[in-house]
C-alpha cells in the first residue's frame, strides 16, 4: 500500500512539472497562461477580403493587359520549336597492335525557333540554326513533331526556309510586315523557345535601327525584349501579330556572360522576306527548268555598278556602303525609271548590302514584273526612285 502511495505521488509530481514547463514554454512560443494573466488577446490571422483596386478603377492598364494576352494567343499558334541533330564523326586513331580504331559518331543536337508563314507549313528561321545539321524536325504550339526539309537558306542574312514535310494545308500562318514602317520605341514582342521553354512571350521596344554586327555590314533592329540561346529564328512581331523582324543575336558586352543583357538583334522582315521570296524562285526556276521550260528572263534593270563599294557617311543616316552606277542600257528598265550614271543606290527595297555584286544578285533573284524601290543619292540629296524589272536578255 505505501508502495503504491509513492507510484502515485510520484506520479502528481510529474504531472504537475509538466504542466509548469508547458505554462512556461507557451508564453514563449505563442499564446499561453502568462499572456492570457498579461490581459493580452490571442493573436488572429483575417486575410483581405478584396484587392485594393477593381478593374474598372484602372481602365486603360486593363486593357492593355487583355490586349497583350490576346496577341500572345493569337501568335504563339504560328511559332514553333526546331530541333536539330548534327553528326560528329569520332577521331580515328592508330593503334600498334589493332591498326586504325574509329570512335563512334557523335550525335549533337540543337534547338532553335521559326515562324510559320504559310498554311503549307513554311517556316522562316535563321541560317545558323540548321548549318550543317542532319536532320531538321519542327514542333508545333500543340506539341506535335514533324520532320522538316531545308528549302534554301541566305548564309549572309542568316535566314532559312524549312518546309514541314505534312499534307496539312491549314497550319497558322503569319505574315511579314514592313519593316522600313518600324520607329524606335514602337512596342514589340519577341516569341520562342530560349532554353527549351517553349511557347515564351517576352516584351519590349525597338531600341535603335541599322545596328551592325562587328564583322557584317547588314542592318539589324536592336530590340530589348529578351532574347536568350533558343530564341534565334523566332519572330519579333509588332502590336498587329506582323513579322517585322526574326530574332538572330544577343548582343554579349561581356563575353563571360551567355544570358540576355538587354541588347537583342533582329533581321529586318524586309530582308527576310527577300530572302523566301528569291529561294521560292530558285524553286520555281528548278521545277521549270526540270519540265523543259525556259528559265531565262528573271529579275532585269541594265544598268552597271562598280566591283568597289562606296562607303557613305553616317549622317545620311542609312546603310553605310553603296553601289554607284557607271552605266545604264538605253531603253532598260534603269532608263525608264529614271536612274543615272552616278546615282550611288544605297538599298533596294528597304535592304541594305554588303557589295555591289550582291545588288545585282538580288536583283537577279527578283521575278520580272515587280516592282520595285531603291534608295539612292543624287547630286547630294537622298531620294526614292521605283522601277519595273524586266526579263533578263539572253546573254
Amino acid at each position: 500500500m505505501e508502495n503504491l502511495r509513492r507510484i502515485l505521488f510520484a506520479l502528481v509530481i510529474f504531472v504537475l512539472a509538466a504542466a509548469l514547463f508547458g505554462w512556461w514554454r507557451q508564453d514563449e512560443d505563442g499564446y499561453g497562461v502568462k499572456n492570457l494573466l498579461r490581459g493580452e488577446k490571442p493573436s488572429a490571422f483575417t486575410p483581405a477580403d478584396k484587392p485594393k483596386l477593381k478593374p474598372g478603377d484602372l481602365s486603360i492598364l486593363s486593357r492593355l493587359n487583355e490586349e497583350y494576352a490576346r496577341l500572345s494567343a493569337a501568335v504563339l499558334p504560328s511559332v514553333v520549336s526546331v530541333d536539330t541533330k548534327t553528326l560528329r564523326r569520332g577521331r580515328v586513331q592508330w593503334d600498334p597492335f589493332l591498326g586504325l580504331i574509329g570512335q563512334r559518331t557523335q550525335v549533337i543536337p540543337g534547338l532553335g525557333s521559326g515562324a510559320i508563314i504559310s498554311k503549307e507549313g513554311h517556316v522562316v528561321t535563321n541560317f545558323h540554326v540548321i548549318e550543317g545539321v542532319a536532320e531538321v524536325q519542327v514542333t508545333t504550339s500543340d506539341n506535335k513533331k514533324y520532320p522538316a526539309t531545308i528549302l534554301g537558306a541566305s548564309p549572309d542574312r542568316d535566314i532559312a526556309l524549312l518546309k514541314i514535310e505534312s499534307h496539312r494545308t491549314d497550319f497558322p500562318a503569319l505574315q511579314f510586315g514592313n519593316s522600313d514602317d518600324a520607329r524606335v520605341g514602337e512596342i514589340v514582342f519577341a516569341v520562342g523557345n530560349p532554353f527549351g521553354l517553349s511557347g515564351t512571350v517576352t516584351q519590349g521596344i525597338i531600341s535603335a535601327r541599322d545596328r551592325h554586327l562587328s564583322d557584317s555590314q547588314m542592318d539589324y533592329l536592336q530590340t530589348d525584349t529578351v532574347i536568350n540561346p533558343g530564341n534565334s529564328g523566332g519572330p519579333l512581331v509588332n502590336i498587329r501579330g506582323e513579322i517585322i523582324g526574326v530574332n538572330v543575336a544577343i548582343y554579349r558586352g561581356d563575353e563571360n556572360v551567355h544570358a540576355w543583357q538587354g541588347v537583342g538583334l533582329a533581321v529586318p522582315a524586309n530582308n527576310a522576306r527577300m530572302v523566301v521570296e528569291g529561294i521560292q524562285e530558285k524553286l520555281k526556276a528548278s521545277a521549270a527548268k526540270t519540265a523543259g521550260v525556259s528559265t531565262t528572263g528573271r529579275g532585269f534593270l541594265g544598268l552597271e555598278v562598280s566591283s568597289e563599294p562606296v562607303d557613305i557617311d553616317p549622317v545620311w543616316g542609312t546603310s553605310r556602303r553603296g553601289a554607284l552606277i557607271t552605266d545604264i542600257s538605253p531603253s532598260s528598265p534603269a532608263a525608264e525609271a529614271g536612274l543615272k550614271t552616278g546615282d550611288v543606290v544605297t538599298k533596294f527595297q528597304g535592304m541594305a548590302f554588303r557589295s555591289p555584286a550582291d545588288l545585282l544578285q538580288i536583283i537577279r533573284t527578283q521575278p520580272p514584273g515587280s516592282e520595285v524601290k531603291l534608295e539612292v543619292i543624287r547630286n547630294n540629296k537622298m531620294g526614292d526612285i521605283i522601277a519595273r524589272l524586266g526579263e533578263r536578255p539572253e546573254p
